[in-house]
């Protein structure tokens, strides 16, 4: 299960008790409090605490003790002026802090961000559930013949079926022994930081994922991009519906001109400029070579090309 009894009750006991802060506050975040929102098969997202908000950002770029005559208005249109700009500082002062449940291989590849203070459950001293991400059918999938890093086509029928019994029964021949060799009848068994590593990388694990909201939009901008392993865009797309509520206005920006928006090369800029003064250009006459001119195509084309 996503989230066991001791954390369940520990989630009702800290929502049922709101204390009275001078702070600021989001109150979009405040509804998310504490509340576990399930991720894969057996992991999850929550939010433990955070810092700032949108009227903190501002206030950062202004380095001003508040508002003063400032509207709304004028927040949001700043806001979008710093992420047009790259002005990165005003979004660090905003922090969060979330508890999340993922499969180790997951977990390796999300550390790669090393912006971010973490505290991850230890299989030293404690002991790890008997709980594995086993994929979905329609996750499983061949290797990309043109990506050596992404998933070819579905396999079905009996091939699937095949795959998913191997890592069933390879994950719990794993975990089997594992309880073996740290019990035995009786006796002192293996040291479990000795136990752990025979343990399978689809194992969850838990940790506390502390970022500010800067290097949170760049672990976003990466990992909820279509071409992110599933595995970990899930959690991503997780996340981002959290941020939105967050932090609206800084979302939205962050949506307009990083998820949806794209960076071109002084190449690329200068053939836009050709052919908007009416010059068929191709790809010999453009200076790219021809990967770079296969992404400035796709990133012309109309999202129904």
């Amino acid at each position: 299960m996503p989230v066991s009894p001791e954390q369940l009750a520990e989630i009702h006991a800290q929502r049922a008790e709101p204390k009275q802060t001078l702070r600021a506050v989001a109150p979009g975040m405040e509804q998310h409090l504490y509340t576990a929102y399930p991720v894969l098969d057996h992991g999850f997202v929550r939010v433990i605490d955070y810092m700032g908000d949108d009227a903190a950002i501002c206030q950062a770029a202004r380095v001003s003790y508040g508002r003063g005559t400032k509207s709304v208005q004028n927040d949001e249109g700043l806001i979008r002026y710093l992420m047009r700009h790259w002005h990165s500082t005003p979004f660090e002062m905003c922090e969060v802090k979330l508890h999340v449940k993922l499969p180790v291989f997951v977990a390796r590849q999300w550390i790669r961000h090393r912006t971010a203070n973490v505290n991850e459950y230890s299989a030293r001293y404690s002991i790890l559930d008997r709980e594995f991400y086993i994929p979905a059918p329609e996750h499983v999938a061949a290797q990309s013949v043109q990506n050596n890093q992404g998933r070819g086509n579905v396999l079905e029928g009996d091939e699937a079926a095949r795959v998913l019994e191997v890592l069933k029964a390879d994950a719990m021949r794993a975990y089997d022994h594992y309880e073996e060799m740290i019990s035995q009848d009786g006796q002192q068994g293996l040291a479990r930081e000795l136990a752990r590593m025979n343990l399978p990388a689809n194992i969850y694990t838990q940790w506390y994922w502390k970022v500010d909201l800067h290097n949170l939009f760049h672990f976003l901008r990466l990992r909820a991009d279509s071409h992110a392993q599933y595995e970990i865009r899930v959690y991503a797309d997780e996340i981002c519906r959290l941020t939105a509520d967050w932090v609206p206005f800084a979302w939205k920006a962050f949506e307009d001109y990083r998820l949806g928006g794209a960076q071109l090369s002084q190449s690329g800029l200068e053939c836009i400029r050709r052919m908007l003064g009416g010059e068929a250009v191709t790809q010999e006459t453009s200076g790219m070579s021809a990967r770079e001119w296969r992404e400035f195509e796709a990133l012309l084309k109309t999202p129904e090309a």
